[in-house]
């Protein structure tokens, strides 16, 4: 009996953010919306994640995206985000990657100059923009979510560092904000280690300090980002540019700013009342890369005054690819994999050699 699974992977990367986008070799999961199965994920079948995002396959750095059904008639597709934390409900660059693979593996049908479409994720529907040019997908714009400022400029004793000043926003996940230069950074690349360092010891000493709720989620765990923020520069009217940066995980620096960063930031300028609606903010990575976020107006939620935003971004295609996980390998676990890729076992055995079963021993 053969004991290797297949999966249909495309990989691409934002920003320098690398997403890999399975599209096949994984069956249905139990769920009527793509919130439930992304909660059967995370509970019952985190294999995939840990396979995927771990060596010999991956590296932490990376992130995962399964193609759904979407539970709503309104979207194309569903898809559930996996990083190394875990499940985030959202996230930007993931989105534009996913965006991008169904429009060229033809799951949405591409066409020239702009087209608009919907995904489903876990976080609820998002509506795309895509900019198809001579065949290739150019540019995607996507809804970041709604965001919002929860803590401004707090102060925390971090060991080590000393008295840190952070601000904190919900944008798809809680983000501890910080001012680079006030932290001796100029976010240049060679400072990637000691940013992750730094970043670390703040989000320990904030994770002891102190949980956040979200206004109509609750509890979403503890903080887990925190982004660095450079000055901001105006380069035309309604438009800035800021060096950013993203720390994920220990010693996880984003390779991207981040979505997610983005809308932060965009809710951190709103809030200071330096944004109108309309504007733009460029985030510009240690790696020189860069994502388009823009404040389109704001609302009031409760004590909130929320941010909407929109992220812009390309995604190159690096690789479409049938992945075999051999389960007899030493550095493979497949006990939590086996009963989301029944199928596909199934398939790998149908696929033996007639010869083969021909000469097994009477």
């Amino acid at each position: 009996m053969s004991d290797k699974l297949t999966l249909q992977l495309i990989d691409l990367h934002a920003g320098g953010d690398v997403s890999r986008i399975v599209t096949g070799g994984i069956d249905p999961l139990p769920g009527n919306t793509v919130r439930e199965k992304m909660e059967y994920l995370r509970e019952d079948a985190d294999g995939l994640r840990q396979l995927l995002l771990s060596e010999p396959y991956g590296i932490p750095e990376m992130s995962v995206d399964l193609l759904v059904p979407a539970s709503d008639p309104e979207a194309e597709v569903g898809y559930i985000i996996m990083e190394v934390m875990g499940y985030p409900i959202y996230s930007g660059s993931n989105t534009i990657c996913t965006a991008t693979a169904v429009l060229e593996s033809g799951l949405v049908p591409k066409r020239e100059g702009y087209q608009r479409f919907i995904l489903e994720s876990a976080a609820g529907l998002v509506h795309i923009e895509a900019r198809v040019e001579n065949g290739v997908v150019e540019g995607i714009t996507c809804e970041g979510l709604p965001s919002y400022i929860d803590t401004y400029r707090a102060s925390i004793h971090v060991p080590s560092i000393g008295d840190v000043t952070y601000s904190v926003a919900y944008s798809g996940g809680f983000y501890a904000m910080v001012e680079s230069a006030e932290l001796g950074f100029s976010l240049n690349r060679d400072e990637e280690t000691r940013l992750a360092e730094c970043a670390h010891a703040i989000v320990e000493a904030i994770q002891a300090e102190r949980g956040f709720s979200h206004y109509t989620l609750g509890d979403v765990g503890p903080l887990p980002f925190l982004h660095f923020m450079g000055p901001v520069e105006q380069v035309a009217d309604g438009f800035f540019r800021s060096r950013s940066t993203t720390y994920v995980h220990p010693g996880v620096i984003c390779r991207s700013t981040t979505g997610t960063g983005t809308s932060a930031r965009l809710a951190l300028m709103h809030h200071e009342g330096t944004l109108q609606p309309g504007d733009k903010l460029e985030t510009v990575s240690l790696r020189g890369t860069g994502f388009i976020g823009e404040f389109t107006g704001s609302r009031q939620e409760g004590t909130h005054q929320v941010a909407e935003n929109t992220i812009t971004g390309k995604a190159h295609v690096l690789a479409s690819s049938d992945v075999v996980i051999n389960c007899n390998d030493p550095l493979v676990e497949c006990g939590s994999l086996h009963h989301i890729v029944t199928s596909g076992h199934r398939k790998a055995e149908e696929a033996l050699p007639v010869e083969e079963e021909a000469s097994l021993p009477d």
